[in-house]
């Protein structure tokens, strides 16, 4: 079984800083494409930033300049830095990502999602 686990959440001014983080465990072989994901309340779940396995990044047009997403291969982790935080940002952030997990000797690639993390923006 794999799991993704997120934390780093949590209450911020508007202009503030978080660092979200999302740890994989369970038999992992790889990660592929990893991306971060929020839904706010009423609202549709949207993809903010996304990461290949060759480390490239990729940004909605509501984060780019304000949020780095970066991966640790090593550690089965991946990161998002959220700067110059808004209101408009508080949301559930959740870890998702298509990942290579080795059974019985063979390697098999599914999509996997975390259970999330809630950002709030509030002065």
């Amino acid at each position: 079984q794999v799991r993704l686990v997120e934390s780093g959440g949590g209450l911020v001014q508007p202009g503030g800083s978080l660092q979200l983080s999302c740890v994989g465990s369970g038999s992992i072989y790889a990660f592929n494409t990893m991306g971060w994901s929020r839904q706010a309340p009423g609202k549709e779940r949207e993809l903010v930033a996304s990461i290949t396995s060759g480390n490239m990044p990729n940004y909605s047009d509501s984060v780019k300049g304000r949020f780095t997403i970066s991966r640790d291969g090593a550690k089965s982790t991946v990161y998002l830095q959220m700067s110059s935080l808004q209101v408009e940002d508080t949301a559930v952030y959740y870890c998702n990502g298509r990942i290579k997990r080795v059974l019985a000797g063979e390697i098999f690639t599914d999509d996997y999602w975390g259970q999330g993390t809630q950002v709030t923006v509030s002065s």
